[in-house]
């Protein structure tokens, strides 16, 4: 059996595959990253010792899928947005608090390896030798996948597009730059300049239907800011990997005009007459994150 954990700045998932990928036990609790980074990890153990019970099974070995990156060099997380993690020896530290050995890596390297074995990938460009995952939700990461194997990077930090220069509009990031994707595609950065161009808090979930609705200018630009960047952003990806597909996900890869006024401009921005790189839908769903840290 094969246990993953997807550490999320809003949730923790764990799953069981069996040798098949079949689905055995799923299990969501909130992170509650509030209480710090100590009580983190003690949720963590929790959703393991969970997920033993449910199956009658001892774990030996889990996947885990995290925000932010292990530091190859130090061991330590760094680049996480549930910033209370960075510094942390994550890994060893479950270790000493479970007795059980983790391997960890970066939740979007999570979802591009399961959408590249078991999800969209295979489904629709079974040939695929390079594909590139794409996290659009509370934070947006990336991954790279070539010929079934996660490209982590000299220094870990492989695929991580959310904190490549974007746009000077996005201003600061939690990492120390201005203009990152991460604060102009993510989220919550939709949601505060919704906020800006409204003087109204929403979330996402109330922008979007108000975007289709027709009758909200703020709502308006909100998503066609969204379209704009999120076609820019991945054209220089596309740009300098030329990837056989890339693949979305997070909560933002749900909407669906994503799929149509997104990709459709994305043409416009790449060095090609035309855009031939597939973008395709998650088959995982929002659990691709967890899948892909079992098959760790």
């Amino acid at each position: 059996m094969k246990f993953g954990i997807d550490l999320g700045g809003t949730k923790i998932e764990g799953a069981v595959l069996d040798d098949a990928g079949k689905v055995l036990e799923r299990l969501r609790i909130p992170t509650e990253r509030g209480g710090g980074y100590d009580h983190i990890i003690n949720r963590i153990a929790r959703v393991v010792t969970e997920l033993e019970e449910a199956t009658g099974t001892t774990a030996e070995h889990i996947g885990m899928g995290t925000p932010g990156t292990i530091d190859p060099p130090t061991g330590l997380m760094k680049n996480s947005n549930t910033v209370v993690l960075n510094g942390n020896s994550l890994g060893r530290d479950l270790e000493h608090l479970t007795g059980k050995r983790f391997t960890l890596a970066n939740d979007a390297n999570c979802l591009a390896i399961a959408e590249a074995l078991l999800g969209a990938v295979p489904a629709e460009v079974p040939d695929a030798r390079v594909v590139f995952g794409v996290i659009l939700g509370t934070g947006t990461g990336g991954g790279v996948v070539v010929d079934g194997r996660v490209i982590g990077g000299a220094q870990g930090i492989g695929g991580e597009w959310g904190h490549t220069f974007l746009d000077h509009s996005g201003g600061y990031c939690y990492c120390g730059r201005v203009g990152c994707t991460e604060q102009i595609l993510a989220g919550p950065a939709l949601e505060r300049y919704y906020l800006r161009m409204s003087g109204v808090s929403r979330s996402m979930r109330e922008i979007v239907p108000r975007y289709r609705a027709g009758d909200d200018p703020a709502a308006t630009r909100t998503l066609e800011r969204f379209f704009h960047f999120f076609a820019k952003g991945l054209a220089n990806i596309i740009n300098v990997l030329d990837p056989d597909a890339v693949v979305l996900g997070g909560g933002l890869s749900n909407i669906e005009e994503v799929y149509t006024e997104g990709v459709d401009r994305i043409a416009e921005h790449l060095f090609n007459p035309r855009r031939d790189t597939p973008i395709l839908r998650p088959r995982l769903g929002d659990s691709a994150g967890v899948f892909g840290a079992a098959l760790l």
